[in-house]
């Protein structure tokens, strides 16, 4: 089981059993658990699992591996937690509650950008929440709390609903998106040893031959404001507030025009 794909085979599914591992300080201690009594608590196999993770990401991440970070066996590892997903779950959820919530503040522009800022920051302490996320996520206390403040920030805008979610929805994934493109050019400099502007010192001089001014006229115009201004090929965090202006004003015009 050195990889994690042998921990994928091994593992069982048992949603049931996850749920109460997620809510277990408010369901207390899942049935069956009682034994000899365990070197480490439950915390602290998932703490063992976010601090392997914040320094490795889950490219190679599994259960052996966190298993040798608390000086246990492999086979002990799974009297914990089932596999190596539902370990990943538990580890989220952790450090979403661990994060908490400020109170709302402002208006609904301010508050939505309350949520963007906060899931942006997020994202760059923990890069391998972005690896982990899933479609049918695992609702532990972290995420359902987490889930309540986002809406209680939308809540009496005048947005049914579904609208409410959507909008949630719309910026979690902008700001995902836009985190993991900026953590990967971060990543990026840091492995190649060179910035953007090194790169294209570097490189420009043949890429001019290939591609003359006078044959990409608008690209190489906006190509070279945009280098100029960051001094980068693009600036993702500029992305990530110019596409959360765009955002916050559709929901003001729909807001305005549904009035």
């Amino acid at each position: 089981m050195a990889s994690g794909t042998s921990d994928k085979a091994r593992e069982t599914p048992d949603p049931a059993r996850m749920l109460r591992l997620l809510w277990r300080r408010q369901l207390g201690e899942e049935e069956g658990a009682r034994g000899p009594r365990k070197k480490f608590s439950l915390d602290q196999v998932i703490d063992a699992g976010i601090m392997l993770a914040d320094r490795e990401g889950l490219g190679n991440f599994s259960m052996r591996r966190v298993a040798e970070q608390l000086g246990i066996s492999a086979t002990s590892i799974y009297t914990y937690v089932p596999g190596r997903s539902e370990l990943i779950g538990l580890m989220i959820d952790e450090v979403v509650d661990r994060a908490g919530v400020p109170a709302h503040e402002g208006d609904l522009n301010d508050r939505l950008r309350a949520i963007a800022e906060l899931l942006w920051e997020e994202y760059h302490r923990h890069p391998w929440l972005l690896e982990g996320q899933r479609h049918r996520p695992w609702i532990g206390p972290g995420i359902s709390a987490r889930y309540e403040w986002e809406l209680a920030a939308v809540e009496g805008s005048g947005l049914g609903d579904i609208a409410m979610d959507h909008l949630i929805s719309l910026i979690e994934t902008h700001t995902a998106a836009n985190a993991a493109h900026d953590i990967q050019a971060v990543d990026l400099a840091a492995e190649s040893g060179i910035s953007d502007v090194d790169w294209w010192n570097i490189h420009g001089p043949l890429l001019e031959q290939v591609t003359p001014t006078h044959a990409f006229p608008i690209s190489s115009r906006v190509g070279s404001t945009v280098g100029m201004e960051y001094q980068a090929i693009t600036s993702h965090r500029a992305i990530f507030e110019f596409g959360l202006g765009v955002i916050l004003a559709g929901v003001e015009k729909q807001l305005a025009a549904d009035s």
